[in-house]
């Protein structure tokens, strides 16, 4: 039996609230299938729903002669939804807003993986750091790590240990806290990525039916998560000095266990192929940033005094218009945030293909377009996933039931007298509880998005607040749930250095991470709630629906 066999074969016998968790989620179907079913419950309350004339007014349209627009349930059994549904398939598809989004970005995060920048430049990140910040090192890597996406997980956890040995501290530890950071910590980082992306296109989708107009910034959480990353790098640095490794006790063994069971040596230095494509990945990214400045502010104008313009008119990603009418500049930056999923594609690529033609890895254009490929290969399974999630969006859509519960819900957490900060803190808490079971990020933002984030808009809140506090909770227990795809695999890292290391023993260990990165997250997240600070660029807590007409 292979090492992942065993580890698979050891979370069958889970017992206690753990493996409650696990066998509960392990009889939940595949996430695709989930949403098949959902569909299919859908047609049935739809029906019922229609039935009983659930209805509510609608919060953001009046009818010509003044008076309010009353929403009622639909049954999408009838003729007109039913002629859409089928009639429109592949536009529903091809139209559902993560899936655009997350395929060009992943056209370049794919090359900048493959051609081995990512690994590359996490190892470099954490060699030769001093001992007493070689765990914060470690946990900055790896929340940097996501935007590598697997790589985070094959690369920087088991050289982790491998570091942690070397300096004479217990690998498992460094293991641990490298989990916590790529996994714990999976929105955090100083930079949006592809995750943004996913998750923001799953915004857009559950506002249009309040708001049409309503258009995604993928840097929306910037600076939100941007402030996890600090929040969660000291609690994962406490948790692993003062919990964790004194549990595990002192390390005795040598720092060789990995590269023994046939592995590259992860602590061997950086060949001068890659030093030099690293150095060559900096100046392709600082060229792409530079290029995106030049689109956003004509810089001969600006130096001119407005003498000359290179542009012979109006900047590319500058709505002028908008400034010119004191909109104000988050609203004539409206251009420059749309682009930048091409311009995080565009950086990839061209950071991937500079590294890998000093590294060895690329040697043609072909090389390239062969990566990108690869890339749209490992999207295979998405596709079927969106597939699904499109169509469960769209039916609800079509049903009336999102602005309906949205409102009801509204107005219910009105009547309660709930402050906003608890009520998000409260959302944080029920999206840990459900990535207990569902592990699929975007899976799990399909199923809540469409009834959250009308809500709470209703509520004055955000679309870019709501995402913000589910990727809080989104990422505090994927590391204590054996359905976390990766968790085996860690498993398995793990005993390489410790024979008898079973699921238990990592459960144990992760559990302290859970804990305290959840309690930081809600605290973190009803703080920003309650200060009203900016979650990104043109993005605030507060939202104001538009007057109806």
């Amino acid at each position: 039996m292979s090492d992942q066999e065993r580890a698979s074969a050891q979370t069958e016998h889970q017992t206690g609230f753990l493996g409650l968790i696990e066998r509960t989620g392990n009889r939940l179907p595949d996430p695709a299938f989930l949403f098949l079913y959902l569909i299919i419950a859908m047609v049935v309350i739809s029906v019922i729903t229609a039935m009983l004339g659930l209805s509510a007014i609608h919060p953001t349209q009046t009818n010509p002669d003044g008076s309010a627009v009353i929403v009622n349930a639909r049954s999408v059994l009838n003729s007109e939804s039913l002629q859409h549904l089928l009639v429109e398939m592949p536009e529903i598809f091809t139209g559902f807003h993560p899936l655009g989004y997350v395929l060009v970005v992943m056209l370049g995060a794919g090359v900048a993986e493959r051609a081995g920048l990512f690994g590359t430049a996490m190892r470099a990140a954490v060699r030769d750091v001093p001992k007493m910040l070689l765990t914060p090192a470690v946990a900055l890597v790896a929340m940097m790590g996501n935007l590598a996406a697997d790589a985070a997980y094959v690369v920087l956890i088991p050289l982790a240990g491998v570091i942690f040995a070397a300096a004479g501290r217990h690998p498992v530890a460094g293991i641990t806290a490298a989990f916590a950071g790529v996994s714990g910590g999976f929105s955090a980082n100083l930079l949006p990525g592809q995750l943004d992306a996913l998750l923001f296109g799953v915004t857009e989708a559950s506002v249009i039916a309040l708001v049409p107009e309503w258009t995604m910034n993928i840097v929306g959480n910037w600076y939100f998560i941007a402030a996890m990353t600090f929040v969660f790098m000291p609690v994962i640095w406490y948790v692993t000095d003062r919990i964790v490794e004194p549990r595990l006790g002192p390390w005795t063994g040598g720092a060789s266990t990995a590269a023994q069971e046939g592995d590259d040596d992860p602590e061997a230095p950086l060949t001068e192929g890659q030093k030099k494509g690293l150095w060559r990945a900096l100046w392709a990214v600082l060229g792409v940033c530079f290029l995106w400045l030049l689109m956003a502010v004509d810089l001969v104008a600006l130096f001119s005094f407005g003498a000359f313009s290179m542009y012979g008119g109006d900047v590319p990603l500058l709505n002028e218009a908008a400034l010119e009418a004191g909109q104000g500049v988050a609203i004539a930056m409206v251009p420059f945030f749309q682009s930048l999923v091409a311009g995080f594609m565009i950086l990839f690529l061209l950071a991937g293909v500079a590294y890998g033609q000093a590294a060895g890895t690329v040697k043609t254009h072909r090389d390239v377009v062969s990566m990108m490929a690869e890339a749209m290969k490992d999207m295979g399974y998405y596709l079927v996933l969106a597939f699904f999630a499109a169509y469960f969006v769209e039916m609800f859509n079509q049903s009336s039931l999102g602005i309906i519960t949205a409102v009801n819900g509204a107005n219910a957490i009105e009547q309660s007298g709930l402050p906003l900060p608890l009520v998000l803190g409260l959302i944080v808490l029920f999206s840990a509880v459900l990535n207990l079971f569902v592990g699929s990020a975007s899976a799990k933002w399909a199923l809540m998005a469409p009834v959250l984030v009308p809500m709470l808009m209703l509520l004055g809140v955000s679309p870019e607040m709501a995402t913000a506090a589910y990727r809080v909770g989104d990422g505090s227990t994927n590391i204590i749930t054996p359905l976390m795809v990766y968790f085996p695999l860690v498993l398995i890292f793990c005993r390489r250095w410790v024979d008898n290391f079973g699921i238990g023993s990592l459960t144990a260990s992760m559990l302290p991470y859970s804990i305290w990165l959840l309690i930081s997250g809600i605290i973190m997240t009803m703080a920003w709630v309650f200060l009203g600070l900016p979650l990104g660029p043109g993005a605030e807590v507060g939202y104001v629906l538009p007057v109806a007409n």
